[in-house]
């Protein structure tokens, strides 16, 4: 290719820039004296005194046969090795590049023969003219450039311009090109980049293989600036390069990360007709998963078929992943079939790819299948797919086959990380394995694998538990072993606290976290906030609420929920309302269990206007109501006879498609007990177990209650005994309504052994129990067994109410023993209690309240 530099642009000053080191091609001192007279150039001020001034030749360094430096004792020189009878006769040998480089060989080992830089450039120029003697350019070039005394490039480049211009010989690019991809090869990156920009500079377009190769040696040392600088530079000469170019730039780009401009690349490319091949496709391919765009990696996926070509295995894996990661299990599937028939058996990174795939998509069946299958097949599973499966085990509660995977890691040799012994002792701690969980942590601390989040793990679960002693053993223990708390496990220690309201101690880990320099943070005043509440100190919660917003913590919505929530516990609803306005002023987003909070308070202090108000605030507000709030409205419609209102919350569940739970179902049933609506009940009762939900005992006790109150004791015990079978507890609640229904039946042997039951159990008797069944035998006439239980009351330090005085004042005065009565009386008045209407009836007016009314009284 000819230069597009013209040779009469050679100007002194140039010759001046490339002879600044006289040392560059040799490491000799001087140079023998020539003769004068053939030198064109012998009177020009700009040259050196290593340039002789007899010759007429401008004498350069003798080009280095070794990379070590050599010096030449100065001698006469016999006239026909001087570099003009040199150069000249390589001039004759020209067209003859193989004679050329024979007569320069023979007379390189002669004594006296100075090999100068303009003979080696003329040398060169001539090899690289002839195919056949190309390589040996090449490696002499090579030869040169890995020396130790080497010009700069830009002074080298200069030269064998100027030769070539001197002596009559046509610019020819593939020297350039030669000398650019030797500096490459012997890894001088940097004078590879000053050569580049001499000869660009210099007009001289460089073949596109030649640029190919530093752009490929840049990429490999990440210089994807230079890249990019070089590749400009290179476009605006006109030359866009070949396939090979659009490979190293799109691999440039993603090394940078901008997949985006490598499919730009690609695209451009293209679209000027460059030839791509298969690798291109594969690098787009790469990008474009990158991108996460899986229809443009399938689409070119398939332009790759129809050209004929397969993809790599690195290809498939690439867009089965991102298929996986789409969540387009199908195609990441018939990837995976397809790559099978292209001969490509399913590498580890694919076939955990597809078992995460399953994963998340809730199939963790499928890909507990495909591992087993692997195992049998191949590919032999890794650290990365071994962690993945325990992970989703764990998470769905197969603690059992988490636990297997982990057994079988460690037999393959593969050493579990930190993070497959974290998840499983949480998944163990969910499932409520304690022991298992506590086992793994200690392996995990002998061996020195755990991390803080470790033990920040097992602190937080028995935080939550209230498990304090627990929690305070294992603090403990970090300090031993040196393990440094962060403010999670100063969290969890303030949380353990609140837990058992110890309020004392949870804010004096909150000062301790201060003190060592850790800064409290929103979580931790949260937790504060919430345990004062539920201490019942709102008054101490809003000074932490106060003291949080004077550090410049902001609240949370989780913040704002706890303080709405604290104040409707404790009875100040209206107050959390006024709250929640504020609230709401500065950025709080309520949820529905902001709303629920609210509407259970309004429900708990009977103001069912306010409570249904904020219901219809909440759905105007967008936020659906959830079974929660269902249940509150029901329970509180239940509890102030607004059964209509109730059931026509449970008909807005069902067009909802919500699915009433036990507590909804209770709140129901016990509003149809009370007003003695037991078919009603019953039916409700029996659409609990029809979709498929268990009664508690809070159902059983409302149904129990119920059957009691309208005489049907053989129902009632019916219930009793199917909460046995089916291992419900029965409560105190559940004996004293049965005892109470079978003294009314006058069933006292039955009644006597469910008490003696009751008291095996460990269920103690409280004041209404008490008041049964001193009613209740007051009312057979066991009078004598009613006093002993007033004596046993007596014994255990409660204090009878008015109602059993009542009831053992009416006894005794029916079976005339007026004195016994009066007695009572006055004993009632010595223990503080006032004789109520009820007391003078019997005593004054001689008027005996019926027994069923009196028993109804202390049961309700």
């Amino acid at each position: 290719m000819r230069s597009l530099f013209p040779s009469s642009s050679i100007t002194p000053p140039l010759r001046l820039r490339y002879l600044k080191n006289p040392k560059f091609m040799s490491s000799e001192p001087h140079f023998p004296n020539i003769p004068t007279t053939d030198s064109p150039f012998s009177q020009s001020p700009d040259f050196p005194e290593n340039i002789s001034q007899a010759s007429g030749i401008l004498e350069k360094p003798i080009f280095p046969e070794s990379k070590t430096p050599h010096f030449a004792t100065p001698t006469s020189r016999p006239a026909n090795l001087t570099q003009t009878h040199v150069i000249n006769t390589l001039l004759t040998r020209k067209n003859d590049p193989y004679s050329a480089l024979s007569y320069f060989k023979s007379v390189e080992g002669k004594r006296g023969f100075a090999k100068g830089v303009d003979t080696f450039c003329v040398l060169i120029q001539i090899l690289v003219g002839s195919e056949e003697t190309q390589r040996h350019a090449k490696n002499m070039l090579n030869q040169f450039v890995a020396g130790d005394s080497v010009p700069t490039p830009s002074v080298f480049v200069d030269h064998l311009i100027e030769c070539a211009s001197r002596f009559g010989i046509e610019i020819d690019s593939r020297v350039f090109g030669y000398l650019l991809n030797s500096y490459t090869r012997a890894n001088k990156i940097n004078d590879a980049m000053d050569c580049f920009n001499a000869i660009i500079e210099r007009d001289i377009i460089l073949s596109v293989p030649s640029v190919n190769i530093l752009l490929t040696a840049l990429v490999r040392r990440n210089l994807t600036n230079e890249v990019r600088e070089l590749y400009n530079k290179m476009v605006l000469k006109g030359v866009s390069g070949d396939r090979v170019t659009v490979h190293v730039m799109m691999r440039a780009c993603l090394k940078e990360g901008n997949a985006e401009e490598a499919e730009e690349f690609f695209s451009e490319a293209k679209a000027r007709g460059t030839e791509l091949d298969a690798a291109a496709y594969s690098i787009v391919i790469q990008a474009a998963c990158q991108r996460l765009h899986v229809s443009v990696a399938l689409g070119l996926l398939k332009e790759m078929g129809l050209k004929g070509w397969f993809p790599s295995e690195g290809t498939f894996t690439s867009v089965i992943g991102v298929c996986v990661k789409q969540g387009n299990m199908v195609e990441a599937l018939r990837l995976k079939d397809e790559m099978v028939r292209c001969g490509k058996a399913m590498n580890v990174v694919v076939a955990t790819s597809l078992m995460k795939g399953y994963c998340k998509q809730g199939n963790l069946g499928s890909a507990l299948n495909l591992f087993d299958k692997m195992s049998e097949d191949g590919p032999t599973p890794n650290k990365v797919t071994f962690a993945i499966l325990i992970d989703w085990c764990c998470r769905n509660g197969v603690m059992e086959k988490a636990y297997e995977l982990y057994t079988q890691m460690k037999h393959l040799g593969i050493t579990p990380s930190v993070f497959d012994v974290n998840n499983l002792i949480r998944g163990f701690l969910e499932a409520r394995s304690l022991e298992k969980a506590s086992k793994l942590f200690e392996e995990a601390v002998e061996c020195g694998v755990a991390n803080l989040f470790t033990w920040n793990n097992l602190l937080s679960w028995f935080s939550k538990e209230g498990k304090m002693s627990e929690a305070c053993s294992l603090w403990e223990k970090m300090v031993v072993k040196n393990v440094v708390p962060n403010v999670v496990s100063y969290n969890s220690m303030i949380l353990a606290h609140c837990r058992i309201g110890n309020m004392d101690m949870a804010y004096s880990v909150f000062s301790e976290m201060r003190e060592k320099g850790l800064k409290p943070n929103v979580i931790s005043y949260s937790i504060l906030i919430d345990g004062y509440f539920k201490k019942g100190d709102s008054k101490r919660a809003f000074e932490v609420f106060d003291q949080m917003e004077g550090v410049n913590i902001s609240p949370t919505d989780f913040t704002f929920n706890t303080i709405i929530n604290g104040l409707c516990k404790a009875g100040r609803t209206s107050e959390a309302r006024d709250m929640f306005k504020n609230f709401v002023e500065k950025g709080f987003n309520p949820i529905c269990m902001t709303y629920n909070s609210i509407i259970n308070g309004f429900m708990k202090e009977g103001a069912v206007d306010s409570a249904l108000t904020v219901y219809r605030e909440m759905c105007e507000s967008g936020i659906s109501p959830n079974v929660v709030t269902y249940t509150s409205l029901i329970n509180g419609f239940c509890k102030t006879n607004n059964i209509d209102l109730a059931l026509k919350m449970r008909n807005k569940m069902k067009n909802e498609a919500l699915i009433l739970d036990v507590t909804a179902y209770g709140a129901l049933i016990d509003g149809f007990c009370k007003r003695r609506d037991m078919e009603t009940a019953r039916s409700l009762f029996s659409e609990i177990l029809e979709v498929g939900l268990s009664p508690n005992t809070v159902v059983y006790n409302s149904m129990i209650s119920g059957f009691r109150n309208v005489n049907n004791m053989e129902a009632a015990l019916g219930l009793h005994k199917k909460m046995i079978d089916e291992g419900i507890p029965c409560d105190l609640q559940t004996y004293t309504s049965l005892i109470d229904g079978l003294l009314k039946e006058g069933k006292l042997l039955l009644a006597s052994d469910l008490y003696s039951e009751m008291l095996a159990k460990g269920i103690v008797p409280d004041i209404i129990t008490y008041t049964v069944l001193i009613n209740g035998l007051c009312g057979k006439g066991q009078l004598e067994n009613a006093r002993k239980i007033f004596e046993e009351m007596d014994r255990k330090s409660i204090t009878p109410n008015t109602l059993v005085y009542n009831t053992l004042i009416a006894g005794y005065f029916r079976e005339g023993n007026l004195q016994e009565a009066f007695r009572l009386h006055n004993e009632m008045l010595d223990k503080g209690l006032t004789p109520d209407d009820t007391t003078y009836d019997i005593l004054v007016n001689g008027k005996v309240q019926g027994e069923n009314s009196l028993s109804e009284a202390s049961c309700a």
